[in-house]
């Protein structure tokens, strides 16, 4: 039996944090401080530039008329900002829900964006320029169908991705979607608003495409809003009135009525030629130009920063598709590819018929510009729609992992047999 020389008790070693719990830090942790995808940069870092740009050009296209209509010259880029103060947060708030939450209130937001914008028919809806897609609440005016456009895209990505193995049969593709769609747009149209029920067209196309549907399935609906364009456009006598004076050669003979608004918008950019006039020297913006803050702002931005402002606007919509096509092609869930092809197709195709429109490619739609047109519902649903996207960026594969898998993947079987050494 062996003594303790030095007869001291022995120390007691100290009891070892349980593996658990010092895993389970690291884990939260991980979390937390977890970098992010490139695409959730890429997208987040355009949206926060486009609404800065934005914000500046709404001052300078509205300062000098403010001024003139007795009211103060920040007055209205202080309620845009106002509005952009509480889409930039929601924006980060929303890009932290899970998918797992986005498909669970997909029937839920498209059911509450219908209702409110039903809105419109009652004693709370207002009448501008001939359409009547807008409400009065407490002073503070409001567009549903802005709203309407996010709820549509997420109820179209639950339901075809539900439907994801019947999608070669046309009677699963279009029940409930098309009756459903139909009865979405026709809220909007029965107000007389064609340029945003064209974009919530666009919406339902760009969903059936990246649902990976058949061609002769997506032709039908593809014909389908075709049709009800042209109807739509030749039905109505201020529509047919403004698309004859697109196609008239010689607009300066209708200066003062239909071409007045055009005319003026091209002016406004070839005035400002390659470098522009410089910011806050527009000439249009002088009560030349109607709408100059909302569906006319890239004529402002070419008059004032010139074709180098025009590209730099162009290269930031440019960037943000990359970001969004890029989580398009990454991800493994149908969910996220529908509903981030649908929200794509929306912003892109906006903002590419408003230029369109400035540039006279296309009739006048009353189509605002995403981020920069003024508009606080138009900003604030934006924003959302891209938390949305940087929702599903956080949730696409690791690199790590998926390079992982793919060593795996490449390494020979093992044959059985262990090697001896040498």
């Amino acid at each position: 039996m062996s003594q303790n020389p030095t007869n001291k008790p022995r120390a007691t070693a100290a009891p070892e944090p349980s593996p658990k719990r010092g895993l389970a830090a690291r884990v939260s942790l991980g979390r937390v401080f977890a970098p992010v995808p490139s695409e959730f940069l890429l997208i987040a870092s355009t949206a926060l530039m486009l609404t800065g740009f934005g914000l500046v050009m709404v001052l300078s296209a509205t300062s000098a008329t403010s001024t003139a209509s007795g009211a103060g010259p920040y007055d209205a880029v202080i309620r845009q900002g106002v509005f952009a103060m509480i889409g930039i947060p929601l924006m980060f708030i929303v890009s932290r829900f899970p998918i797992t939450f986005w498909k669970r209130i997909a029937w839920l937001a498209l059911f509450a964006t219908v209702v409110f914008q039903l809105l419109v028919f009652t004693p709370l809806g207002i009448e501008s320029g001939g359409n009547r897609n807008w409400i009065l609440i407490g002073g503070m005016q409001a567009q549903p169908s802005e709203f309407l456009k996010l709820g549509l895209a997420l109820w179209l990505g639950y339901v075809l991705y539900r439907k994801q193995t019947l999608l070669g049969l046309w009677r699963h593709v279009f029940i409930p979607l098309v009756p459903v769609s139909i009865l979405v747009i026709g809220t909007v149209m029965a107000g007389r608003d064609l340029g945003t029920a064209m974009i919530l067209a666009l919406i339902v196309l760009g969903a059936l495409f990246f649902s990976g549907v058949k061609l002769r399935i997506f032709i039908l609906p593809l014909l389908a809003a075709g049709g009800a364009v042209a109807y739509f456009a030749v039905s109505s006598p201020d529509r047919m009135r403004r698309f004859l004076s697109f196609l008239n050669p010689d607009c300066l003979a209708a200066y003062f009525n239909d071409c007045y608004q055009p005319l003026h918008g091209i002016w406004g950019l070839a005035g400002g030629g390659v470098f522009g006039l410089g910011l806050g020297n527009s000439r249009e913006k002088f009560d030349w130009l109607p709408e100059a803050q909302s569906d006319y702002i890239f004529a402002i931005v070419g008059e004032e920063l010139g074709l180098i402002g025009c590209i730099v606007v162009l290269a930031l919509f440019a960037l943000f598709a990359v970001g969004a096509f890029h989580i398009i092609r990454k991800t493994d869930d149908p969910f996220v590819r529908i509903v981030s092809g649908a929200i794509t197709v929306w912003i892109l195709s906006q903002a590419l018929i408003n230029i369109g429109v400035v540039l006279r490619v296309f009739p006048v739609l009353g189509v605002p510009l995403p981020f920069m047109s003024q508009g606080g519902t138009s900003l604030v649903s934006v924003l959302i729609a891209c938390g949305v996207l940087l929702s599903f960026a956080r949730a696409l594969p690791r690199p790590t992992a998926a390079r992982a898998a793919r060593v795996a993947a490449r390494q020979p079987r093992s044959s059985g047999h262990a090697k001896i050494p040498a």
